[in-house]
């Protein structure tokens, strides 16, 4: 298969990341006993934003802390914050794609890396933020100062002052432990840009290398090592058992991922789970690229059947507070990308 033609097909896929309307459920909660079970911050809520990996990677740095006698709570909304400004600047210099929240995991990094975090507490919308609205308006901003020839310090300007509208005015410095630092500082101090491995599972590339996964939300083309399923779950595994989260991505749209129930299961968890499995079904865009969550453990059912418990970011309202447990066979066939610590 030509990577020209696959990257073209999948343009044509726009799945969102919030929440699925699922149905309540009266079940009672699967029994699960935990193997591994990592530190995290709360739960929390991505409301009417597709920035699920911004909430998946921000809480799989703050374990990352948690795990080694820190603490810190990020702001996902300061992220969004920067990426919009970034993409408001590049659509008035030289595109015309519209302004999104989307994006991968690979890109949160880089990006507090550009621009620095904040505190979840210093800087967060209230009452949340409808940002499928705000990028909206970003956009019939940006266009019209473009076509003014306004110039793009003054679009800037306006820019910031409708995103403060929504979000607040971001703060210009951190304090924390008596100590005040630049947005920048604060988060250089949280995340190094390379303290983080982006690994995949695909055969339309050479396993071993690192390629430029062909999914529309890889908007700064960030590039992923390849290795076979096996492998890539046996670096999953011995990274939750070393005491490390892992940020996974990959496919919520099978009626087996419920979030009501708290689990996501494939119809048929007895076939087993192949490499060519997995390619046939994304190269038939039957695998998409749809949500982020972070990994924090490893469970079992009652029948002795493997779970990875995530952390997900459509709030507490499950039987599980916001907890959801993953099936290996979901996991193995399902899965398009992972982050994991060096």
């Amino acid at each position: 298969m030509r990577r020209t033609f696959l990257y073209a097909a999948c343009m044509l896929l726009v799945m969102a990341c919030g929440k699925k309307e699922q149905t309540p459920t009266t079940e009672t909660a699967k029994h699960f006993t935990t193997e591994v079970l990592l530190k995290t911050t709360p739960v929390k809520s991505q409301g009417k934003s597709d920035l699920c990996w911004a909430y998946a990677m921000l809480a799989t740095i703050e374990t990352e802390h948690l795990m080694q006698g820190d603490s810190v709570n990020l702001s996902p909304d300061y992220v969004a914050y920067m990426f919009l400004r970034e993409q408001a600047g590049n659509r008035y210099m030289r595109s015309n794609e519209p302004l999104v929240t989307r994006g991968m995991i690979t890109m949160l990094p880089t990006l507090i890396y550009r621009y620095g975090c904040e505190p979840y507490d210093t800087f967060h919308a209230e009452k949340g933020a409808d940002y499928r609205a705000l990028t909206k308006v970003l956009t019939t901003v940006t266009d019209s100062h473009r076509q003014q020839r306004s110039g793009f310090e003054r679009m800037m300007k306006d820019v910031d002052s409708r995103i403060e509208e929504v979000l607040g005015i971001a703060p210009q410095y951190v304090f924390m432990y008596s100590c005040e630092y630049t947005p920048h500082e604060f988060a250089h101090s949280v995340c190094r840009q390379d303290e983080y491995t982006a690994l995949t599972s695909f055969t339309h590339h050479p396993f071993g290398q690192r390629f430029e996964l062909e999914v529309p939300d890889n908007r700064h083309h960030d590039t992923f090592l390849n290795l076979p399923i096996d492998t890539l779950q046996a670096v999953v595994d011995s990274t939750l058992r070393a005491g490390h989260p892992v940020c996974w991505e990959g496919d919520t749209s099978e009626h087996g991922f419920n979030f009501s129930r708290g689990t996501a299961n494939l119809d048929d968890e007895n076939e087993p789970v192949t490499q060519r499995k997995r390619q046939a079904l994304f190269e038939r865009f039957q695998t998409t690229d749809d949500h982020c969550m972070e990994i924090i453990g490893i469970a079992h059912d009652d029948q002795g059947k493997k779970y990875y418990i995530c952390k997900n970011s459509w709030g507490r309202v499950n039987p599980y507070h916001g907890w959801m447990f993953m099936s290996e066979p979901y996991f193995r066939l399902k899965t398009i990308a992972v982050m994991v610590h060096h």
